[in-house]
């Protein structure tokens, strides 16, 4: 009877073949794959709901870079507070576990000089804030934010901030007398209100509508385009127009996770951040005329304040923090005289 067995000798060339063969079938896999695996993820992250301008800014950027990234990164947005609050994605940049963030009031928290613009109408318009930008923002702020571990992109705006309150119209600071007030995570909104009267609280973005709705707070301030796609207008009946603040916002990374990124990724994030800029004033600008028809459509009573008297009341502010926070009195009268 025939054998069919091998004999030693071939049966080890034939497992060798076949161990030959798997490793190549994989290492063909895995070089197939390569693109998938080698793609980085940007994360971006903001506080605005839908619809909302650091939805609409952010998306916009996305959008741009990704054109331009062509596959080698990718920015993802993550909004409606995803990936925390303004202070905590803030911590998280210096940490390096996000890649970018678009915070605004509370970079007062890491940066005092970043209070000139919690200063009561210190900017008049976007024009003016383009020279401050320049002339103040880039030369004397920036740089002191990167000794904190974080570097400023571009300069975005979350926008001009109005009162809301359930109590009464507020046209001085007089109105504001014992209201209950939601402010952002920063000092000096905080002091401003204790100044007008109000009785101001922080509190994250992401908890002002239940703390309205359930009368924790009577009121709050900020840009029509914050309460219009936060639906505020369902728990508020009355917005008052008093543009006390002008905020910008501030696209931001971390200083760490970021320098680790290829130096062609890099310059495409930051000549977009800047590019983008132009888009957000538009729209920026078309917002405060479309939303405050629509608020108004809503059933809120909509009111002018004194400006006057919300000035004059704002003066010891502008002192506190003129004497109180190094250098800030030169940038002030800088950015005053920018204005004229």
């Amino acid at each position: 009877m025939k054998s069919f067995a091998f004999p030693a000798a071939r049966l080890a060339s034939r497992f060798r073949t076949l161990a030959i063969t798997t490793v190549l079938g994989a290492g063909a896999m895995l070089m197939g794959a390569a693109p998938a695996f080698a793609q980085i993820e940007i994360k971006l992250g903001h506080v605005g709901e839908p619809g909302s301008l650091f939805q609409t800014s952010a998306d916009e950027f996305a959008k741009r870079a990704n054109a331009k990234l062509a596959g080698k990164a990718k920015v993802t947005v993550y909004g409606s507070s995803q990936l925390g609050g303004d202070k905590e994605m803030v911590q998280k940049l210096k940490l390096g576990t996000i890649d970018m963030a678009l915070p605004s009031t509370v970079m007062t928290s890491e940066v005092d000089l970043f209070g000139i613009f919690e200063m009561p109408y210190i900017v008049k318009d976007r024009a003016h804030m383009a020279r401050i930008e320049k002339e103040v923002f880039w030369p004397s702020i920036a740089p002191l934010a990167e000794k904190k571990g974080l570097k400023v992109l571009a300069v975005w705006e979350n926008g001009y901030r109005h009162i809301t309150n359930n109590k009464h119209p507020i046209k001085s600071p007089a109105d504001l007398k014992g209201i209950k007030l939601r402010v952002p995570e920063g000092k000096w909104r905080v002091k401003m209100f204790q100044e007008y009267g109000a009785n101001p609280s922080p509190m994250k973005f992401s908890e002002l509508f239940t703390a309205l709705q359930t009368g924790v707070m009577d009121g709050q301030e900020n840009p029509l385009t914050q309460i219009y796609s936060a639906k505020l207008q369902e728990v508020q009946k009355y917005l008052s127009m008093s543009g006390h603040v002008y905020t910008p916002a501030y696209l931001t990374v971390g200083i760490k996770r970021y320098n680790a990124l290829p130096a062609d990724v890099r310059k495409i994030l930051e000549d977009t951040a800047k590019e983008t800029q132009a888009y957000v004033y538009e729209r920026a600008a078309k917002d405060d005329t479309d939303l405050l028809g629509k608020l108004k459509q809503s059933g809120m009573q909509v009111n002018e304040v004194d400006k006057d008297a919300f000035i004059a009341a704002s003066k010891p502010i502008y002192e506190e923090f003129g004497k109180g926070v190094a250098g800030a009195k030169q940038l002030i009268d800088r950015a005053v005289a920018l204005g004229k």
